[in-house]
């Protein structure tokens, strides 16, 4: 009975040492592609294209590495740390196409799980918001209007997965999220809209009377 427990007990310590060394690396992988993922965000909203597809070929070769690493450990797989580090991956690759309006790589050209893609989609939304605000800093532009569509579009698909949060890592709440950011920056732009076309028309005015006081000057 003994030797059948020391052997028994022997097999499960090599088994989750196996496990453990996995996941180590696992988490070091995770770490790395959600640095680049955002590295690749940050560059594309300086407009560095070069820098931002730079950082999204590392992002690329990292998540295969991820993927390989665990493709015999489903159970890794699927833990929070890996599914949120594949969310930013897609984030990542979603912003930069939208911010230079090119078509979506789908979620199968990413090889990420429908649920992942959809949450990284969900955060799209709060980068759009931040480029929006970047460009109103310049005054409204059609380019404005182009975003505001896009993150209207991501909020009309996400609310048709009305599914359960086991199947959709926490969509609905994410969701809930967008919606507010929609809300808020649609308001924001409608508010600096205003105020620029309030400002054109004081500007407008003052020129009038500049010209109206030299006629006066010079009959």
């Amino acid at each position: 009975m003994e030797n059948h427990l020391d052997s028994l007990s022997d097999r499960i310590r090599e088994s989750f040492d196996q496990q453990n060394e996995i996941r180590d690396k696992a988490l070091a992988q995770s770490r790395d592609l959600t640095r680049h993922a955002a590295r690749a965000i940050r560059a594309i909203h300086r407009d560095d294209t070069p820098l931002a597809q730079e950082f999204l070929a590392k992002a690329d070769k990292l998540a295969a590495e991820l993927r390989t690493g665990l493709v015999d450990e489903p159970d890794l797989y699927f833990s929070g740390y890996t599914q949120d580090a594949l969310k930013e991956f897609v984030e990542a690759h979603l912003t930069v196409a939208t911010i230079l309006n090119q078509n979506w790589p789908t979620p199968e050209d990413l090889q990420v799980e429908f649920a992942t893609y959809l949450n990284g989609m969900s955060e799209v939304v709060g980068e759009l918001r931040r480029r929006i605000m970047d460009i109103m800093r310049a005054g409204h532009s059609p380019e404005v209007e182009r975003l505001l569509e896009v993150m209207d579009d991501i909020y009309a698909l996400l609310v048709t997965m009305d599914y359960p949060d086991a199947l959709t890592y926490g969509l609905r709440r994410r969701t809930d999220i967008a919606r507010s950011i929609i809300e808020r920056t649609q308001a924001d732009v409608t508010v600096s809209y205003r105020q620029q076309l309030l400002e054109q028309r004081i500007a407008d005015l003052s020129a009038q009377l500049s010209q109206f006081d030299l006629n006066q000057e010079h009959p």
